[in-house]
């Protein structure tokens, strides 16, 4: 019998949920309040110039994410420009990791960190062995800063740090060591190509949601844009969207929207969707005439007090135009306190001193983007609510409990597992 599914939210993975259910054979029918399809993940025109509202990297361990694209038309090979796992900074310093076994690149990219003492770098690799013994597990309770403590502070500074802010959007000092672990373990030592960089040269808006929406169109599923669902109610066989009847619901927006619609079916549910705390990510655009940086994403050496940014992009070198760089910011509570004004000046002020080698002109403010929602702040011990909450109503999204923190790839395997029958 074909069951009749609603999804509700057309992010990522509500997206997924779609297309899954259908590959299922399943009646679906995707609801979107907002006018357009890819939640936080998208498009964004500024003056003529399109941009996105946040700088999305996927790594080679993201299976699921890679399979849906191909599944709607859209062929990695083609849409991203992959390279190794990169800690680069404008110096020429950091950490590359070699093809081959994760296990030995990842020794190997250590060794080859010659601005390291070798103290620090075989202290590196004794943790990572320790972390591997115990199976890439820790106390519950512990943070990344707590984890990392024995760590030399270049370890810290140039690696641990980069990468925790960039996988959790949580600083180090607050993060969840549990969950930094499980990142470690699927991307650097999951399998050859796991730690790959995938980097986008469409903008995300073509990465999946318009692929997407032509593949599920083709595919006869409406698709209600701008229709914002009041509620929910249970029926003897399943549930009421709005006056509608569905034998099954995935609900795939915000929490916050989560929350709304749950809370008269299960209370408890929505008061934790509603508790998650949120971290920010905010993007400097500035063009650069002339200028191409040495690799298309470069780490940036940051501070709360004068340097907001810990990464740069050259969309030059992703099929964007030639000179404009995009300046990530995760983490940016602070910053955004201070103002957009305050980021930018701090931002151009950074990227002169760190990138003045590479630059061929003054760089001049595109535009600064603000997502204030952007990520839960995954911290230890945080109560996430389960994908279940009632027979037939299913919730999906990156901050549904799981093991990942808030990607792509987990948006999108909370949504395919929504659908599973």
């Amino acid at each position: 019998m074909t069951r009749r599914v609603a999804v509700i939210g057309g992010g990522w993975a509500g997206l997924a949920a779609a297309i899954e259910a259908t590959l299922q054979g399943d009646a679906v029918t995707l609801f979107e309040m907002a006018a357009q399809l890819g939640g936080r993940a998208r498009r964004v025109d500024v003056d003529g110039l399109a941009l996105d509202n946040g700088q999305h990297i996927l790594i080679g361990a993201y299976s699921e994410t890679l399979r849906l694209m191909r599944t709607v038309g859209v062929e990695p090979a083609q849409a991203f420009v992959r390279t190794p796992l990169r800690m680069v900074y404008p110096d020429g310093h950091g950490l590359t990791l070699p093809a081959g076994p994760p296990t030995l690149a990842f020794a190997r990219g250590v060794i080859g960190l010659q601005a390291w003492p070798l103290r620090d770098r075989l202290a590196l690799l004794a943790s990572a062995a320790g972390w591997a013994w115990n199976r890439f597990r820790c106390d519950a309770r512990t943070t990344v800063a707590e984890l990392t403590v024995h760590l030399s502070s270049a370890a810290r500074d140039d690696l641990i740090d980069p990468l925790c802010v960039a996988a959790l959007n949580t600083p180090s000092q607050v993060a969840s060591a549990s969950v930094f672990l499980r990142v470690i373990r699927d991307a650097l030592f999951a399998g050859p190509g796991s730690a790959d960089l995938l980097l986008p040269k469409l903008r995300l808006t073509e990465l999946l949601p318009r692929p997407a929406a032509r593949w599920l169109e083709h595919e006869g599923v409406p698709i209600r844009l701008s229709r914002r669902i009041d509620q929910l109610a249970p029926t003897a066989t399943g549930w009421l969207v709005d006056d509608a009847p569905f034998d099954h619901v995935v609900i795939a927006t915000s929490a916050v929207e989560a929350a709304r619609l749950v809370q008269r079916v299960d209370p408890r549910w929505a008061e934790s969707a509603a508790a998650l705390r949120y971290e920010p990510i905010v993007t400097v655009y500035a063009q650069s005439d002339g200028t191409a940086l040495p690799h298309p994403m470069l780490a940036l050496r940051s501070d709360d007090g004068r340097r907001p940014a810990q990464f740069v992009f050259d969309h030059g070198q992703l099929g964007g135009r030639p000179g404009l760089l995009a300046f990530v910011i995760s983490g940016a509570q602070s910053w955004v306190e201070r103002g957009a004004d305050a980021t930018c000046d701090a931002t151009l002020a950074q990227a002169g001193e760190a990138l003045a080698a590479h630059l061929r002109a003054p760089l001049r403010a595109q535009r600064v983007l603000t997502e204030r929602r952007a990520t839960f702040r995954c911290t230890p011990e945080l109560q996430r609510p389960p994908a279940f909450i009632a027979p037939g109503l299913v919730a999906a999204g990156d901050y549904v409990a799981g093991p990942y923190p808030a990607t792509l790839e987990g948006a999108v395997r909370s949504g395919v597992g929504a659908v599973k029958p």
